[in-house]
Formats: C-alpha cells, sequence, structure tokens
C-alpha cells in the first residue's frame, strides 16, 4: 500500500484550536446556573465508570468488551484487515483494526476531527507492513458510523454536575476499552495515538488507564490549565479534560509529541507547552509538515510501535 497524505484537519480544527477562551465564557455564565453536585459513576457494578478526584484527575474504569463483531474486509499474507464493533457505554462503537502476521506492537489511533476510519485505512495498513497492529476509531460525533455527539463543553459540563457520562468521558472510554481489546488479542504493547483533537482524547485516555504503554500525539495540544481559573465543579471539570493538566501522569511510560512549525490549526507553542508539562521519558519531533500525521511521522510511529 502506498503511504497515506497527512490527514485534512477537517470541520472542528479552527473551531478546537479556539476551545480554551470560548470554554472560560462558557462557564462563566454556567458557573452561576447549576449547581455544584459531586460527580458519579453514571454505570451499573461492573460496567464503564467514571470519578474525577478533587484536584480534576480523571480515572475510568472501561472493561474490554465482551462481545466483538467482526467482518473481515482483506486478508493476505501481509495483513488482515477487519471491521469491529463493540458496544460501550451507550452506543455501538465501530473502527478498522490492521494486524500483521507477527504484531511486536500496536496502536490504538484516534482521529482528528473530521477524519473518518476509513479515511485511515491507507495509514493503518501501511503500520503493519512493519509489524504494528492498529485499530483506528470511529469517534463519537465526528462523522463516522459511531453515533453520538461531538464534545461540547456547556453540555459535559452539566453531565458532569449530574453525575452522568459526559461525551468527552464517553470517548476516552471508548478508548481505553479499545486498548483491553487489542492486549487481551495480540499480547503486544498498546500505545494510545491521537492526532489533532483526536490527540487531546488520546492523552486523557492514556493518562486514566495505566494499560496504555506509551502515548503518540500529533499536531495537539491542550487547553492551557484554563479550569485553574476557576474553583469548585467547573475547575475540576476543566482539568480533568486537559492534556496539559494529565500528561504527567502518564509517565513513567514513554510521550511522543509530534509538531510542525508549520501547523496552521494548533500552533507550534501549544505543542511546546503540552510536551513541557510531559514527564521522563518523552520525545518531542519537529516534523516537516503543516497540521496532522504525514509520510515523515507515520515512519516514527512504526519505530515505536515495533521497538518493544
Amino acid at each position: 500500500m502506498q503511504r497515506p497524505s497527512r490527514s485534512s484537519p477537517g470541520a472542528w480544527g479552527e473551531e478546537m484550536r479556539q476551545l480554551a477562551p470560548v470554554l472560560a465564557i462558557i462557564l462563566g455564565g454556567m458557573i452561576l446556573a447549576a449547581g455544584c453536585s459531586g460527580p458519579g459513576t453514571g454505570a451499573a457494578a461492573g460496567g464503564p465508570s467514571w470519578s474525577v478526584s478533587g484536584d480534576g484527575y480523571l480515572s475510568l474504569s472501561c472493561p474490554a468488551p465482551a462481545t466483538v463483531n467482526e467482518r473481515v474486509l482483506e486478508q493476505n499474507a501481509s495483513v488482515t484487515l477487519s471491521e469491529i464493533s463493540f458496544h460501550n457505554i451507550d452506543e455501538e462503537v465501530y473502527g478498522l483494526l490492521a494486524v500483521p502476521p507477527a504484531p511486536r506492537g500496536a496502536v490504538v489511533l484516534a482521529p482528528g476531527a473530521g477524519i473518518t476510519k476509513e479515511l485511515e485505512k491507507g495509514r493503518v495498513g501501511t503500520y503493519t507492513m512493519t509489524g504494528c497492529a492498529a485499530l483506528v476509531l470511529d469517534l463519537r460525533g465526528n462523522g463516522g458510523e459511531t453515533q453520538g455527539r461531538g464534545f461540547n463543553p456547556d453540555r459535559d459540563y452539566l453531565a458532569f454536575n449530574g453525575g452522568v457520562w459526559p461525551e468527552f468521558y464517553k470517548t476516552a472510554c471508548d478508548l481505553v476499552a479499545a486498548q483491553g481489546l487489542v492486549s487481551a488479542r495480540l499480547k503486544v504493547p498498546v500505545y494510545a495515538m491521537g492526532a489533532s483533537n483526536g490527540g487531546r482524547y488520546a492523552a486523557i485516555a492514556a493518562a486514566a488507564d495505566p494499560g496504555f504503554a506509551g502515548y503518540i500525539g500529533v499536531s495537539t495540544s491542550g487547553f492551557g490549565l484554563a479550569g485553574n481559573e476557576y474553583t469548585g465543579n467547573a475547575s475540576r471539570f476543566l482539568l480533568s479534560i486537559d492534556p496539559d493538566h494529565v500528561i504527567g501522569r502518564i509517565s513513567p511510560r514513554p510521550v511522543w509529541i509530534f509538531h510542525s512549525r508549520r501547523d496552521t490549526i494548533i500552533p507550534f507553542e501549544q505543542g511546546e507547552e503540552l510536551f513541557s508539562r510531559a514527564l521522563e521519558p518523552k520525545e518531542f519531533i519537529v516534523f516537516n509538515g503543516t497540521h496532522g500525521e504525514n509520510g515523515e511521522v507515520d515512519a516514527r510511529v512504526e519505530e515505536i510501535c515495533t521497538a518493544a
């Protein structure tokens, strides 16, 4: 397969780049309108659950799916490519799973805004050529088969206050459940990987679930610790979804951050800030491109994935 070109930033790219100041405006009014109730799990005993500590760290319990629907799309000497789906929380979650004959590692990939699993088919197929398995998900509300809503901060904050699942947490939980699926099946290290807005979900998932072997973020950033400007539930919620706040909890597992100086969607400096908040071991990789993965990024990801 040919190595694919970079992912398009998608329809939400500019919106997500502006999200940190928008959150401040929205929550400023909501703090007056909403009570500060404690968070809850929003799940039956034994099922997926979440909690947030007093200092804004999200914990997730998202078991690997008991049942996985799978349809093989392509099978040859170098790859088995399957469309899979599994039920998590309240939706059927869809993905493409590419597995080489003898995988040495794997990534669970959260694509950028507006990028579906089909648009990443060439990428995950290419990864298998070096021994890296890959599962790319259709994220909730991102234009693919997985239903649900994209991240909406005011609606998610109301859900948080009510002790039910914010949509942001659901998406992170989907990634954690996918990690469990891949780990159980392949018995190899599994890395959380995400591009652009998908990199934010992947960072939260990796910080919340020690089952991930590490984190790979491409053209992504945090929200500048906006939660520190507030108190109570507003602060806890904002910090719980902010990669800048949680990325240090991934250590001692490794972190790799890729960013281009020519990124017009998420400024290079925001990628540097996210990296500065990660703990060792970590590596910042400046690549030649604009926004999202390209061949240069993919080659390095393949090295990371198969190093173990």
